[in-house]
């Protein structure tokens, strides 16, 4: 798992709640149901079985893999449309190449990050490379969806690149856990990731028996994934492992801790952390539409089977190191 790393964390900022930092206790631990997407690469169904309003405003997440493919088995998806929320595709192991109708586009690689605000509407593809493709390789990532409020859905679309080096790193008192802020803010230190949705996303990695305990706002909900390893969460010391997802409740701060022995393809804790602020808006969901109402729904697939959400450009062949 080779995403952005440092040999010595306590060169980092280090980050703890206060001592009177309320814990948010564990609601509830759900395991994700496997299954596949766009040309069959194998998902896990992060958020399955729970309920919206733990999640909002997230919509969905799935971990793509982790898979090794044979030569010629690497899959990808076909171009489809999007409308009403953004998406965002972090890679921890591999590559995937990235078009959209908008002109947005570029390739992706150990942990980077593709941030697509779809908004109005495009359409869009993601490939493995040809030379991934030719030679087979691992493959392990995130998509996440974010909704986005009634007065941002029909906003133009918008893209943004990433690269693993720009995330900001960030460590626990001890330098056992290394903090990757990918989008939000953590302790006053912020990522790179613009979003218009309020939210922070953070990919953490603990060495097996660490532990952090980090500040949360109050506003935010919070959801904890695991991406590898064991581990357990909240003061309570809930178990949880690969492709779990902890849903804590209210507080100002949340706590996760690696196990003392790991798995031995696993050395450490993988964890994402997520939080935003909740939209609190009707949602209707259907595939790649994300609205308000039925009618918006309707209107959104009227528009898509018009031409309206963007055209498949006329050169869209991809290879690797660019389209």
């Amino acid at each position: 798992m080779p995403a952005v790393t440092v040999d010595n964390p306590l060169t980092l900022p280090r980050v703890a709640a206060t001592a009177d930092a309320v814990a948010r206790p564990v609601l509830g631990v759900t395991t994700a149901p496997s299954g596949f997407e766009g040309e069959g690469f194998p998902v896990r169904r992060a958020f399955a079985g729970i309920h919206y309003r733990h999640l909002d405003p997230f919509i969905m997440m799935d971990q793509m893999g982790e898979v090794d493919y044979p030569a010629g088995a690497p899959k990808g998806t076909p171009w489809h449309p999007h409308r009403g929320f953004e998406t965002v595709t972090y890679i921890i192991d591999g590559t995937f190449i990235h078009q959209d109708s908008n002109g947005g586009g570029g390739t992706i690689t150990n942990g980077d990050t593709q941030w697509m605000t779809a908004g109005s509407g495009l359409l869009h593809i993601e490939t493995p490379p040809e030379s991934l493709v030719k030679s087979g390789g691992l493959f392990h990532g995130l998509q996440l969806w974010v909704n986005l409020p009634a007065k941002d859905k029909m906003k133009d679309p918008r893209y943004q690149d990433i690269r693993g080096g720009q995330v900001q790193l960030l460590t626990s008192p001890d330098g056992g856990a290394l903090l990757r802020v990918i989008a939000g803010g953590l302790d006053g230190h912020q990522g790179p990731g613009i979003t218009h949705t309020p939210i922070t996303m953070i990919h953490a990695t603990l060495a097996p028996g660490a532990e952090i305990t980090l500040p949360w706002s109050k506003e935010y909900n919070a959801l904890a994934y695991v991406l590898a390893g064991r581990g357990s969460v909240g003061a309570e010391r809930r178990p949880i492992h690969l492709g779990q997802t902890a849903v804590f409740g209210s507080g100002s701060s949340l706590t996760v801790r690696a196990d003392e022995k790991q798995d031995s393809h696993t050395p450490d804790l993988e964890v994402v952390l997520l939080g935003g602020q909740p939209i609190r808006e009707p949602m209707e969901h259907y595939g790649p539409f994300v609205m308000n109402t039925r009618e918006e729904l309707q209107q959104a697939f009227d528009d898509f089977q018009k031409g309206r959400l963007g055209t498949i450009p006329a050169v869209h062949g991809m290879s690797e190191g660019g389209l």
